[in-house]
């Protein structure tokens, strides 16, 4: 199905021989309720593919503005994502999922703790991508053959606006840091939707619960909220280290601090996050290797060592280089002259971006004599934007 790429799966069941066996309607959302739950999803609710029509509209002005930044395939064929029966004409119902990956601890504790990386939580785990699709393509196989009508599946990566899709399917409502939010699970939910070609009776759109609380606005270190509810991706945490190719940009680096994939400062600091325990038994496991990794052993993986602490993780996907990119900005920021040799190794890097980055690690961890000394070395540094950062670091 175009568009969908990895997110999406076209299932369609048997249609049944005998139509005096189908389910009412009531009776079948409430049976597709259950075999979710049984499936390990803690959330679900039914929507009509008309309800985000006032979403698309935010959506193409967020467009409009630039506050994408360089992530093209999120404006790539944008009518699809503000309406769902662009995607899909024969979509009558949406059931959107969501499964609680609330973290066992306060997360924006590691930040204090400078000699080791901060991964975002969602991250510190298997690819939630491949997990929910598992469980979403059984639901949908299910419902295809209770029904005999055609299912599509989507998990993320599609053109589908989830959280816009499960406030008006009941599930939560857009905070303002613009995720969702649960009154049961706070701000920890991964979603994933299934359309149906099937009617199936609507749920009541959640509302806004925020209030005047503006903590998730406050905390933001780089300021990517201009205003509730709107963000302005090219500032935030989570689109530098992960969706951004390039360098760094140098006023971002000192607030992005040790966190070297994401930021989870706005989802944490949400106060419905106190009611997220109900869902505990549930949630998606981190890898204990990923919670809070010391940056010295992260500065020597290879490719190779890379893919395979990565393994089945959403952190693959950035590639080594980009990730030790995030490394060498937690180095610099970690106040740790003994982490200062590993960014001198990074110099001779195969990578430009990891050299340009180890530069500005340097420039952070010595004094300006010895930086001064190495400098001149950056006559023999062939890739021009690594110049730019021995000329930059020197004048600083």
């Amino acid at each position: 199905m175009a568009g969908g790429g990895a997110g999406v799966a076209h299932l369609c069941g048997p249609r049944l021989l005998n139509p005096a066996v189908r389910l009412s309607p009531s009776d079948l959302k409430a049976a597709l309720t259950r075999e979710a739950r049984a499936l390990g999803f803690d959330a679900i609710g039914f929507t009509s593919p008309d309800a985000t029509s006032e979403a698309g509209k935010y959506f193409l002005e967020f467009l409009g503005s630039g506050g994408h930044g360089d992530m093209d395939w999120l404006a790539a064929n944008p009518e699809r994502r503000a309406d769902p029966r662009v995607l899909w004409g024969g979509v009558r119902s949406i059931i959107m999922l969501g499964v609680n990956y609330g973290p066992d601890d306060d997360p924006l504790k590691l930040l204090a703790h400078r000699s080791h990386g901060a991964i975002s939580v969602y991250a510190q785990g298997d690819d939630y991508h491949d997990v929910i699709k598992k469980r979403l393509k059984v639901l949908a196989r299910w419902l295809a053959t209770i029904t005999g009508d055609e299912v599509k599946v989507f998990v993320d990566t599609a053109a589908v606006m989830e959280k816009p899709l499960a406030q008006a399917a009941g599930i939560g409502w857009q905070g303002k840091h613009t995720n969702l939010v649960s009154r049961e699970f706070g701000s920890w939910l991964f979603l994933g939707a299934i359309y149906s070609a099937t009617e199936l009776p609507r749920d009541e759109s959640d509302t806004d619960h925020c209030g005047s609380c503006r903590a998730c606005q406050d905390i933001c270190p780089t300021a990517a909220f201009p205003a509730p509810y709107k963000l302005d991706a090219r500032r935030c945490i989570s689109y530098l280290t992960i969706e951004n190719k390039g360098p760094i940009p140098r006023e971002f680096r000192k607030a992005i601090g040790n966190r070297i994939y994401g930021c989870d400062d706005c989802l944490a600091v949400c106060p419905w996050n106190k009611f997220a325990e109900a869902g505990r038994e549930q949630k998606l496991a981190a890898r204990d290797a990923l919670r809070a990794p010391d940056l010295a052993d992260l500065a020597r993986l290879d490719d190779a060592a890379f893919r395979a602490l990565f393994t089945k993780s959403p952190v693959k996907r950035i590639g080594r280089d980009r990730f030790i990119r995030n490394v060498l900005i937690a180095i610099g920021n970690s106040g740790d002259a003994k982490l200062a040799g590993e960014a001198r190794r990074l110099l001779d890097d195969a990578s430009p971006l990891v050299r340009g980055a180890a530069v500005w690690a340097l420039s952070q961890l010595i004094a300006r004599d010895a930086f001064a000394a190495l400098a001149s070395r950056a006559g023999g540094e062939p890739d021009p934007t690594v110049q730019q950062e021995w000329r930059a670091a020197a004048a600083s």
